[in-house]
């Protein structure tokens, strides 16, 4: 049966020639980075409600407790490398089939396989820069993190002395308008939607796959878990996503 399905992928793949991937936690999960909600994840020892984006702009010891939080998933992401399924999206890229890569992931891992920076969309933004809520100024977050690490529990602006925050979008704040823009435009022209690892229900970012359907791409969805688009999908595959790929489009590499 596995078979049939990776053969009917091979195929859908084959044929497309403007890919949207859309990726969540689940591709990451197999790079060594937990899921936020699933078990040892980030929400099993802190309390999501702590860390909305009102209270980290107007709470000190609420701020604290996000720096604590945001350090200790900043090593893993820092360290973690990509795995077989990001190195198959960027051959993807290689074969001149991928339009954008949109990602909810803030870990980096499209970028460190190698995908041109130009087709990521960071949805939910990404833990490598730390931005001033005033002025602006951006920070490589290793050197905040170096800074937190002297003793800092909660780091300034050195230019104006704004709270400082990392470049993702927390509980409660704005998403970024224009790359939900770029994501739904890509959306509304590609052929073929390929959902990798995402449960699909964060929004408004799930609304993203939502528009490729509307407009008449075909859908591959390979996550752990079912979804509520699983029943419009021309494809679903509930295993790993790694070996899912590779079996997919290395039997289309050059």
């Amino acid at each position: 049966m596995m078979d049939a399905f990776l053969d009917q992928g091979r195929t859908l793949i084959d044929r497309a020639q403007r890919i949207l991937v859309f990726s969540g936690a689940g591709l990451s999960t197999e790079s060594g980075i937990p899921d936020f909600r699933s078990p040892g994840g980030i929400w099993s020892r802190y309390d999501p409600s702590d860390f909305y984006f009102h209270k980290i702009i107007s709470d000190e010891s609420a701020r604290e407790a996000y720096w604590r939080m945001s350090s200790e998933y900043w090593l893993t992401m820092r360290d973690a490398l990509p795995n077989p399924a990001h190195l198959a999206v960027k051959q993807l890229e290689e074969e001149e089939k991928i339009e954008a890569v949109v990602t909810q992931n803030i870990d980096h891992l499209h970028h460190k396989a190698g995908n041109s920076p130009e087709r990521i969309i960071e949805i939910h933004g990404t833990a490598f820069t730390v931005s001033c809520l005033t002025c602006g100024k951006s920070y490589e977050r290793e050197a905040i993190e170096a800074v937190l690490r002297s003793g800092v529990k909660a780091p300034y602006c050195e230019e104006c002395g704004g709270i400082l925050k990392p470049d993702t979008i927390s509980f409660g704040q704005s998403m970024p308008m224009d790359k939900m823009e770029r994501a739904m435009r890509i959306a509304a022209i590609c052929d073929l939607c390929l959902v990798l690892g995402s449960s699909l229900v964060v929004h408004p970012a799930a609304s993203i796959p939502e528009e490729a359907l509307r407009h008449g791409a075909r859908l591959i969805i390979v996550n752990r878990d079912p979804t509520h688009l699983d029943e419009h999908a021309d494809l679903v595959i509930h295993e790993s996503i790694g070996g899912v790929l590779q079996a997919m489009i290395g039997a289309n590499a050059p």
